[in-house]
């Protein structure tokens, strides 16, 4: 898997040129996310699936509005109504050059999510789990998702500094893309590891 990680804004870029030095499968486009050959996009986007703000509405424009009529009704048929924070999901676009969407909630409505929050990591990890694990229409998406392309993770609406999100989304492609990953052996752990998503100088907590 492929993942080209697009920004318009001279910051975020160079926050995600720093954070993935030396990774060959993730790239840094310098422009819009509809200027990348890739088999997805992604969404970051709320939980209910409403394209109407930000990077989501730029997508309804390209894609048209069945995209969201689409992405709803999935959402009601098999997450009860709600795509929460840390699920994804995906639907095709009718655009075959990029024709998948996947939605990724970064926040459970529109809101500022500031920089102490987790929600860049956990909506970034959601991606590449259901990229590589899932299915559609009896097919498995590993198959199909060669090339995603990700906009910034809560860093429009959610105002999650470029920094912030960039260590994040490493973490998360440290962690489940290049199966780094290993369960915390404790509380102290698990919260130290939470924080270092977040802040350089976490507190180790004692239990």
């Amino acid at each position: 898997m492929k993942i080209v990680l697009a920004a318009t804004e001279n910051r975020l870029a160079g926050a995600w040129e720093k954070a993935f030095t030396g990774l060959a499968d993730v790239g840094v486009h310098r422009g819009s996310i509809f200027d990348v050959a890739c088999d997805a996009v992604v969404s970051p986007a709320n939980s209910f699936g409403f394209m109407d703000g930000g990077i989501d509405a730029l997508y309804l424009e390209r894609f048209g509005v069945e995209v969201q009529s689409r992405l709803r009704r999935l959402i009601l048929d098999r997450h009860h109504g709600e795509l929460l924070v840390g699920s994804a999901e995906v639907v095709e676009t009718g655009d075959p050059a990029q024709p998948f969407l996947i939605a990724a909630p970064t926040m459970r409505v529109p809101m500022v999510l500031g920089p102490e929050t987790v929600n860049p990591y956990l909506a970034t990890r959601a991606v590449l789990l259901l990229a590589k694990h899932g299915t559609s229409a009896g097919e498995r998406l590993s198959d199909r998702l060669r090339t995603i392309a990700f906009p910034g993770m809560g860093t429009g609406v959610g105002r999650v500094p470029a920094e912030i999100c960039a260590r994040q989304m490493r973490a998360a492609v440290d962690e489940f893309l290049l199966e780094g990953y290993r369960m915390p052996k404790s509380w102290a752990e698990a919260s130290e590891r939470h924080q270092r998503l977040y802040t350089d100088r976490p507190t180790r907590l004692q239990y």
